[in-house]
């Protein structure tokens, strides 16, 4: 078990000690107003936490208290960790950005893409060129998500069942074969559409490594960098610490919901959205980030991995405003592109909330994020477990009051 601990003075970091107190106020009314359940919330600095605030509950009704040990469901927060291990395989040349996901998932031989229609009068034509695994990584597969409501392939990803990605009792592979059999929204490598492509991903490493997801996390990333708690089930000795999920009702009032099926490990293993982890468990995961590959004497990446997988991959630079998918051309996704499994700040002129060129990052469905800023040495996470059925600020503020506290 591992808890985060705060390491430094703020001033010492460079940090303004007012600026973050207005943070912890700011959320902190969210959470007495009944906005969130509870938070946690980390700004470190060259390293070294600086800033550590836990506050409301892990357990509203059970009026259990978030602390420094307690497991998060951090969802989508999962996809750079399966990322960084299609890395460390690409590195030992086991894979390569350019293969296509056929040669290791046959069931991608012959992708069609869309052409026009919806249900079962959807018309299709062969697809001109292969998935490649850049494609996955960079969530321009043509692959997308059920819940969308926004494309006809969207619906013929529900009429599969699979508007939570996964067909309830199905395995990882079982998934991702339903995955290739449905059309793709458009040629692969042409259009940027966040989707199921990292649990597709997922079960690449599977098929190269010869292990399962869980097992191959555990035993190359998990285990290495001192990711105590993290993993893809609790066990009966975690159980406690784990927060209770919530949603929103039409007031925007907060409510228990159901969330993964966390007690006994899963047939699903989901690269995309499976894992739970604590605080200093992505903690060390953020600073293995922020070191370019290395953590303690422990080297999982090269350096020029970690910065090919931060650099922008979108064609000309573009952010996923301009070469996403209608669904994504949204003001928030301005000035942010996409690298390997991270969003990164490629313009922050005109992006949404303050940014620094080169910051990269991601976030969970559940209010869970993380970003590393490479130019000022700072890594931020913020922990919640709220599903917002509403436009939801907590990012765009997280991002503006950090902002102002960082002074140098």
């Amino acid at each position: 078990m591992g808890h985060l601990r705060q390491e430094t003075e703020p001033r010492e970091a460079g940090l303004d000690a007012k600026a973050l107190d207005r943070l912890d106020q700011h959320f902190a009314h969210l959470v007495d107003d009944g906005r969130l359940p509870g938070y946690l919330v980390a700004v470190s600095r060259h390293g070294r936490v600086a800033h550590l605030t836990t506050y409301g509950w892990r357990d509203r009704e059970a009026r259990l208290p978030v602390e420094t040990d307690t497991l998060w469901r951090i969802y989508s927060m999962t996809k750079p960790v399966t990322s960084v291990a299609a890395l460390m395989l690409i590195e030992e040349g086991r894979l390569h950005l350019d293969d296509p996901v056929a040669e290791f998932l046959p069931a991608f031989a012959d992708p069609r893409v869309y052409v026009s229609g919806s249900g079962p009068d959807t018309e299709t034509r062969p697809a001109e060129r292969p998935i490649l695994l850049r494609h996955l990584m960079t969530h321009t597969a043509g692959l997308t998500f059920g819940f969308y409501y926004c494309h006809p392939v969207d619906a013929l990803y529900r009429d599969a069942g699979l508007e939570s990605s996964v067909q309830p009792g199905s395995t990882l592979a079982e998934t991702v074969d339903v995955y290739a059999g449905l059309p793709l929204q458009f040629e692969p490598g042409t259009q940027w559409n966040y989707s199921v492509a990292t649990n597709v991903l997922g079960r690449v490493i599977e098929v190269v490594s010869g292990e399962d997801l869980d097992v191959f996390l555990a035993e190359r990333v998990f285990r290495p960098l001192g990711m105590e708690d993290a993993g893809f089930h609790v066990t009966d000795e975690q159980a406690a610490r784990l927060a209770a999920l919530y949603g929103e009702n039409d007031e925007g009032r907060i409510t228990p919901i159901a969330g993964l099926p966390l007690h006994g490990r899963p047939r699903f293993l989901s690269g995309s959205g499976g894992m739970v982890a604590t605080a200093h468990d992505y903690h060390r995961f953020m600073e293995m980030l922020r070191r370019r590959g290395e953590l303690d004497g422990t080297r999982l990446l090269r350096p020029e991995t970690v910065d090919l997988m931060a650099t922008n991959h979108l064609p000309g630079d573009a952010d996923r405003r301009t070469f996403g998918s209608p669904v994504h051309q949204e003001p928030g996704n301005a000035g942010l592109g996409f690298g390997l499994g991270v969003s990164v700040v490629v313009d922050p002129d005109i992006t949404q909330s303050p940014a620094v060129q080169g910051a990269f990052g991601w976030s969970g469905v559940a209010t869970t994020t993380f970003w590393v800023d490479p130019h000022r040495d700072l890594t931020v996470q913020f922990l919640s477990q709220l599903r917002p059925t509403t436009s939801h600020s907590v990012f765009p503020d997280l991002k503006r009051l950090v902002h102002e506290a960082v002074l140098d």
